[in-house]
């Protein structure tokens, strides 16, 4: 399983037309009226090959695009670029589960203007001004305004794993060997110094003593490490958790502030 998490990076916006939809499979949608009709030619059209819900969220996106450019009178060559435009932005929003927003709202402004603006061969007139506007609305109220969904739909999760190691810890050695394994004279050797290691019973009690206590204040420094640590990620995810929050309130003040003036004129 790849475990590589992409690091969220800026988009280059290209012409789309009749990258992903042709002409004769603009026809077929055209004729489709029925929601499962339509739904059952984009998943072939598109491509789309994935589990539910996954399947199911992707083809509502895909339908409910194609609803829009009926409504608006869409030819079928602004169909299929618009249709390619969604394309584009899910595929960008969905390559990593870090938080991209600002890169795919300017991807998704670049793409219009790419569709928009008579320069070739880097951009053609496809859209109107007034048509480009109308698109943008309805991609921020259908696809950026649910951007965190999408993106938890089909993104893995990711978890942070911690594992601390401590240095300095005395390890416990091999435990010691069968007198049976010991030859004899080894043996006598340790019956002779016997007596020697009785007369330094005391030191070697108050050496036992120390060395106790030392392990205590291991153990305790441990403990003391263990929840230091604890505090800090609990502090950590704190902050991560209002700095999400505030990125989620700032992106929608942008939607709402990109969005074109309704009021007419006087």
């Amino acid at each position: 399983m790849d475990t590589t998490i992409m690091v969220p990076r800026d988009f280059t916006a290209k012409l789309l037309l009749w990258k992903d939809i042709s002409y004769h499979d603009m026809e077929l949608i055209d004729q489709m009226q029925t929601i499962p009709d339509l739904e059952r030619t984009l998943c072939s059209v598109l491509g789309v090959d994935l589990p539910e819900p996954k399947k199911g969220v992707l083809l509502e996106l895909y339908v409910q695009t194609v609803l829009f450019c009926r409504e608006q009178n869409f030819n079928k060559e602004q169909t299929s670029a618009l249709l390619s435009i969604i394309k584009s932005i899910h595929e960008a929003n969905v390559e990593t589960p870090l938080n991209n927003s600002e890169q795919c709202l300017r991807y998704c402004n670049d793409l219009l203007l790419c569709h928009s603006v008579r320069r070739p061969p880097f951009s053609i007139n496809l859209f109107s001004f007034q048509e480009a506007n109308c698109i943008l609305n309805h991609i921020q109220d259908h696809y950026l305004r649910h951007y965190r969904i999408y993106k938890y739909i089909f993104t893995p999760q990711v978890k942070l794993d911690l594992f601390l190691t401590y240095s300095g810890t005395a390890e416990q050695g091999p435990s010691a060997a069968d007198d049976s394994s010991v030859p004899a004279g080894v043996i006598n050797m340790r019956e002779e110094e016997a007596d020697t290691k009785r007369s330094d019973s005391s030191e070697t009690q108050e050496t036992t003593t120390t060395e106790e206590e030392a392990s205590d204040g291991s153990t305790d420094l441990k403990a003391l490490i263990e929840r230091e640590v604890g505090q800090q990620m609990q502090q950590v995810s704190r902050l991560l958790d209002e700095r999400i929050r505030g990125t989620a309130s700032e992106h929608n003040s942008r939607i709402h502030d990109a969005k074109p003036n309704q009021k007419g004129k006087k």
